[in-house]
């Protein structure tokens, strides 16, 4: 069985078990997601959906919660085509390595007017008690492929680790080990955040994904607010 589609499978294999696992939370609380809010589509490697575990008794991270008040998550599993016709507007949080047509199709989906926001971790200290080599384990850096680079954008590994203040937009976020992006597309003072225009759609790229781990990261109460308002930026009529 080749790489590829060992990775395809797993993929798939994840969605489901996410799928299951909203669905379970929303009865658990008695309510569905409710259609009258804007899809929102998340591809992530992270444990946003439910605990490291994946226990399906768990009701989702604070995330994944804040989200859920705004959006109606709809996880996918790989950057396909067939995927990615789902919504307009996706957010990549740290996700696993996607193959070279996958990143293709990604490309054709934000040129053609998609928006999406892309957590990249050089260095993600986000904690997991599953082992090293488990492919349930968030990967410990971004699996680029050339996507960034594609989009102008190059991607550096943090000069120091731990957590640190800095700016998203108008908020101040605890990031932690951050990396920093350079290139060619609009890049905030600090080097956190990459907003690029790519054809009819937008790219804005962070360059950590720990600032969503709210529930280690002290001083982080800002730090969805954030994400929520970029997610808001992207979804607004250009």
């Amino acid at each position: 069985m080749s790489r590829s589609l060992r990775a395809a499978l797993l993929g798939a294999a994840l969605a489901a078990i996410i799928i299951a696992a909203i669905a379970y939370a929303s009865r658990e609380r008695g309510k569905a997601p409710s259609p009258g809010k804007p899809p929102l589509l998340m591809l992530t490697s992270l444990p946003l959906m439910f605990g490291d575990g994946f226990d399906l008794a768990d009701v989702g991270s604070p995330a994944l919660q804040a989200l859920q008040a705004h959006y109606r998550i709809l996880p996918i599993s790989v950057a396909s085509r067939s995927e990615l016709a789902k919504g307009r507007l996706l957010l990549m949080a740290h996700p696993r390595a996607q193959t070279p047509e996958n990143l293709v199709a990604l490309d054709d989906w934000v040129r053609t007017g998609g928006h999406v926001l892309l957590l990249a971790d050089p260095m993600l200290e986000w904690p997991s008690e599953r082992p090293l080599g488990d492919p349930l384990r968030p990967a410990p850096m971004f699996a680029d492929t050339g996507l960034l680079a594609h989009w102008g954008l190059r991607l550096d590994a943090p000069e120091r680790r731990g957590p640190r203040e800095l700016k998203l937009g108008s908020y101040s976020v605890v990031a932690n080990s951050p990396g920093t992006l350079a290139g060619d597309c609009a890049i905030e003072p600090g080097g956190l955040v990459a907003r690029c225009v790519v054809g009819r759609g937008k790219a804005t790229i962070i360059a950590d994904a720990d600032l969503m781990d709210v529930d280690h990261l002290r001083g982080a109460e800002r730090n969805l607010d954030a994400i929520l308002a970029e997610l808001e930026s992207l979804g607004s009529p250009s």
